[in-house]
């Protein structure tokens, strides 16, 4: 019988933020997958070590994705990815692919997801705390409220036709484009805060849009709150 890829929402940083299922979960599988050059350089596998006792004895996969909008190359790469977990499959073997946050919400194993199961094969995913759901409570306040709307916005594709929208807009992986999002933000007049590697020991929190350094990490989050 062939084995089940999972995909494995770890949260965005504290490893007490791993649920239940999740540890099940990866506790249950005899092989781990990292989309990164090593595991060592994987945060979500860093995020699970912090949990899962003798993580390191498993056996685990990496496959690195570029950095990049090249269709051709990220192809590639997830392909190479997807022949990977598919030997273990094929062998009988559980593949639990560790994904930061939510597996949902633009993450890079949903790309993975589809190739298998696309070629035939059993896939479940094992939801995670989404980062925006832990950079508000960080923030200490609600995401929306009654009638509010809540936009999830990828902050590398532009932010200015975004910030125009009803509600509360969460801008993630803002730290790429920090000094572009943060002009936006000063000339629209926008109020919100942003926290940078939420959950991990170097996190840092900034409560107004004018605390918001001009450059920032990759794992930065901004929340805009609609102004009453």
């Amino acid at each position: 019988m062939s084995g089940i890829l999972y995909g494995v929402g770890v949260g965005p940083g504290d490893p007490r933020l791993i649920t239940y299922l999740a540890a099940d979960t990866i506790r249950s599988c005899p092989v781990i997958a990292v989309p990164a050059e090593t595991k060592e350089q994987a945060v979500s596998y860093r995020i699970a070590s912090g949990l899962i006792t003798d993580l390191d004895k498993k056996q685990c996969l990496t496959f690195s994705i570029p950095m990049t909008k090249d269709k051709g190359l990220l192809e590639t790469a997830y392909r190479n990815a997807a022949d990977q977990v598919e030997e273990q499959l094929k062998a009988g073997r559980d593949v639990a692919c560790l994904t930061l946050g939510d597996p949902t919400v633009y993450s890079t194993y949903i790309y993975l997801h589809r190739l298998i199961r696309d070629r035939g094969y059993r896939t479940e995913i094992i939801s995670g705390v989404p980062s925006f759901c832990a950079v508000s409570a960080r923030l200490g306040d609600s995401l929306a409220d009654r009638s509010q709307q809540l936009h999830i916005i990828p902050s590398a594709y532009g932010v200015e036709d975004a910030l125009k929208l009803p509600g509360t807009k969460v801008l993630m992986k803002a730290g790429s484009k920090m000094a572009a999002v943060k002009e936006a933000l000063e000339r629209e007049c926008v109020s919100g805060g942003m926290v940078e590697n939420c959950g991990m020991e170097n996190e840092s929190i900034f409560q107004g849009v004018q605390e918001i350094p001009d450059k920032a990490g990759y794992y930065s989050l901004i929340v805009i709150k609609e102004q009453k």
